[in-house]
């Protein structure tokens, strides 16, 4: 295997790309200057190094020191938007009309799979709607009252692709948290179907999103 077959074998793991595809690259990279794949080669280099990922959400970003999503004072905290990949979370923060938590569950449950803890994030997520279910503690003089619990969850949004991957992820992740959910009386809720079938989020025009987001069922 020569050089450019190698290569082509880097960029045909990537999502969506196939062998063709995978050697225009190489074939643009070898018309670049020396310059261009200089600046490349450091920008994947440093790549891990400047990039951090959120012990909250799981999503990348690059500053502030904290997940300015997670950590904003503007946040609701009473409801949790759970998607599949960082660049569909990006796709619904463009909407403009979500405006709570999130968590990038890491990918789709497989319609057949024994593994699942493996490939998905669902211990992750059950951990952090317990915390999330967890009442913060009453300050001294305060109202203890329900309604004045700070960050009290009432709804989880599921935002999942509408394929049957996505659909079932749905299915598996309603099961997998009504013990938790059912008894606080949580809300789950899914994407309207504004969403056409076969759509991946990211791909979808903000318009549609926001139609996706109001009317959630």
């Amino acid at each position: 295997m020569d050089n450019i077959d190698k290569l082509a074998e880097y960029f045909r793991e990537f999502p969506g790309i196939g062998e063709r595809q995978a050697r225009r690259f190489v074939y643009f990279l070898l018309s670049k200057n020396p310059s261009y794949l200089e600046n490349l080669s450091s920008g994947i280099k440093n790549i891990k190094k400047e990039i951090r990922q959120c012990e909250k959400c799981f999503r990348f970003f690059t500053s502030p020191e904290k997940c300015n999503l997670c950590f904003s004072p503007n946040v609701e905290t009473d409801k949790i938007l759970i998607v599949e990949k960082d660049s569909d979370l990006e796709a619904l923060k463009r909407s403009g009309n979500y405006h709570g938590f999130y968590f990038v569950f890491g990918g789709l449950v497989p319609i057949v799979e024994k593994t699942t803890e493996s490939r998905v994030r669902i211990n992750e997520l059950v951990e952090r709607i317990k915390k999330d279910l967890t009442p913060a503690p009453t300050k001294v003089g305060s109202d203890p009252s329900p309604s004045k619990v700070e960050g009290q969850l009432k709804e989880i949004i599921l935002a999942f692709s509408a394929s049957p991957q996505g659909e079932h992820t749905d299915v598996y992740i309603r099961r997998t948290l009504s013990p938790l959910t059912d008894p606080a009386n949580i809300k789950i809720s899914s994407l309207g179907r504004g969403l056409s079938t076969g759509t991946e989020l990211e791909y979808s025009d903000k318009s549609t999103l926001d139609n996706a987001l109001k009317n959630r069922s």
